[in-house]
């Protein structure tokens, strides 16, 4: 019984020092004031009530915080994931949902519920390597797209005129030829938030200036009665605790049809949080086990799901909050989620004359946070190719679909892995007189020395890149120098071979056999050595030409060429 008890226990309990819990408590107070309000904003993008805001960091914050390795990591709503699962409801083609509505709820709640399946999954079969297949580039154009289509999505609502519908360009037309129509009331309100969270941000950045401005705008709203002047207010909040039990409408075919939305955020979320995580714990000289907060996010949605509320995720700017507060362990988390039920039970009603401009610039300014322009521009200058990806995978997110966006970025993440090994790096390789070596770029013209030639291909050998490889060595030998006698593959970067590989080095070696060249391997590891053995290397190759360092394979052929 102890020792399942110690699986269970959380591994950042391990060493914690209790000197901390004063901290950790004043940070998750703190925490819980950015929070709430954050997570009351996070709801327009999902377009869900408010109160399933709050239900995102209260059980799912506690059970992540139960299960996971991480330290720092904040989970709770999340903008980039409550825009691709908003996204993907509304492009459901086998049902008709009304943003806002129970229904719509109901399929936000069962997103959560088959994103948490298919998380234990990923944990089960060890998958956190999934959320390495976007690209860092990929990620932040990503995030960027879904920043600008956040922050234009809630424009109409800070200038108080209605939303257009259609595509991303067709919504913002309408907002701009209706400039004429804008309330000014309610644009203040908008103005003034932007002016405190910026204001508080820039000096005096340990105030929750979000906080602040919900308070103060919200007072003012309900002194002056601002709804009758046309300013918009969220209305009455329903108080309580949150409902626990299955989504209403949860059938098989209902399932099924969220799968694809869940698979998105799946990737997403691994990718995000993984990243997150590692980050934070890095800062701090700690170690994370990946696949271990796989299973705490497993866990948070499955609490998602079954206390009617959406998806939710590894939050970077959360997370980056705890740590400016000096929090050092998910006990900050804990007490912003204890914070955020009492509140959710006792204070809600306090919310009912809130402007709707107010919670829309909260998100507006979230969504500016996640355009990253200096990261897109650090890429430009040093990897103009990736900049040009990442540009692709943004302007697709805000103008056809986050969903679209998300299946992009995964696709041009795995091109590129598929164009580094297809289009690798080939040298050969050379001495100088003290023995050091050289790298020459594969071409016609290129000779390790008088009669040898040392290719290094840096690449694995497989079936779509083994004829490009085998044309690169012929192009070296044919254009070398001096008549080639001895051609050794360097297999640093081969550590296996699939049946097509195996067959181009087979047919490379009767090309050179043909021609009295003698073909060899040098630093083969035991898994390739393994691979070639089970091919039956010692029947098409003399096993004395397979080398442990270029160093015995070079003075091999110096050996063999003296008289």
């Amino acid at each position: 019984m102890s020792s399942v008890a110690a699986r269970l226990k959380p591994s950042w309990l391990d060493d914690y020092d209790r000197a901390y819990l004063s901290k950790d408590v004043v940070a998750g107070a703190t925490l819980a004031a950015v929070a709430i309000p954050e997570v009351l904003g996070y709801t327009s993008i999902a377009q869900t009530p408010l109160a399933t805001g709050l239900y995102t960091i209260i059980f799912p914050t506690i059970v992540f915080a139960l299960l996971c390795s991480s330290r720092m990591l904040v989970v709770g709503a999340d903008s980039a994931t409550a825009a691709l699962m908003a996204a993907g409801l509304l492009g459901l083609s086998s049902v008709n949902l009304t943003p806002y509505s129970k229904e719509w709820v109901a399929y936000a709640s069962m997103v959560a519920l088959v994103t948490a399946v298919l998380l234990f999954l990923a944990r089960v079969l060890k998958l956190g390597f999934l959320g390495d297949f976007l690209s860092a580039s990929v990620l932040i154009g990503f995030l960027t797209g879904v920043g600008i289509q956040v922050l234009t999505g809630q424009i109409p609502d800070m200038l108080g005129v209605p939303k257009g519908t259609g595509r991303w360009i067709q919504q913002q037309w309408s907002w701009i030829s209706d400039l004429g129509a804008v309330q000014w009331e309610t644009f203040a309100f908008a103005a003034a938030t932007v002016v405190c969270i910026v204001g508080f941000k820039r000096f005096a950045p340990r105030v929750p200036g979000a906080l602040i401005a919900v308070v103060v705008l919200t007072v003012i709203s309900s002194l002056t009665d601002a709804k009758k002047s046309g300013v918009a207010v969220v209305g009455d909040v329903p108080s309580g605790f949150p409902p626990i039990g299955l989504p209403s409408d949860l059938s098989i075919n209902a399932v099924f049809s969220v799968l694809g939305i869940s698979f998105s955020c799946l990737i997403l979320i691994i990718a995000q949080s993984a990243a997150t995580s590692r980050s934070f714990a890095m800062k701090h000289g700690d170690k994370v086990d990946i696949n271990r907060d796989i299973a705490g996010l497993s866990g948070a949605n499955l609490a998602a799901g079954l206390t009617g509320t959406f998806v939710v995720n590894g939050s970077p700017t959360k997370t980056e909050i705890l740590e400016e507060q000096h929090g050092r362990s998910q006990v900050a988390n804990l007490t912003m989620a204890l914070i955020a039920l009492v509140f959710t039970v006792f204070f809600t009603s306090s919310l009912a004359d809130m402007p709707k401009a107010v919670l829309a610039s909260i998100v507006f300014l979230i969504g500016v946070g996640l355009i990253d322009a200096l990261g897109l521009k650090a890429i430009y200058r040093k990897r103009p190719l990736e900049f040009w990806v990442a540009l692709a995978t943004c302007v697709v997110v805000f103008t056809i679909g986050v969903e679209q966006g998300i299946i992009l970025a995964m696709v041009v993440s795995l091109l590129d892995i598929i164009r580094r090994q297809y289009l690798p790096n080939s040298f050969v390789i050379g001495e100088t007189r003290e023995g050091i070596p050289t790298y020459i770029e594969a071409g016609s013209g290129a000779q390790s020395e008088p009669g040898l030639v040392v290719f290094r291909y840096d690449a694995e050998l497989f079936y779509a890149n083994a004829n490009r490889f085998v044309d690169d060595v012929q192009e070296v030998v044919e254009g070398a120098p001096d008549p080639v006698r001895w051609v050794i593959l360097d297999a640093t970067s081969v550590t296996d071979l699939d049946y097509s590989a195996w067959n181009s080095l087979k047919g490379l070696g009767d090309y050179l056999h043909a021609r009295d060249i003698h073909f060899g391997l040098a630093r083969v590891d035991p898994s390739l050595r393994s691979t070639l053995d089970t091919y039956g290397y010692p029947k098409h190759f003399d096993p004395a030409m397979i080398f442990g360092t270029l160093e015995q394979a070079i003075a091999a052929f110096r050996s063999s060429s003296v008289p």
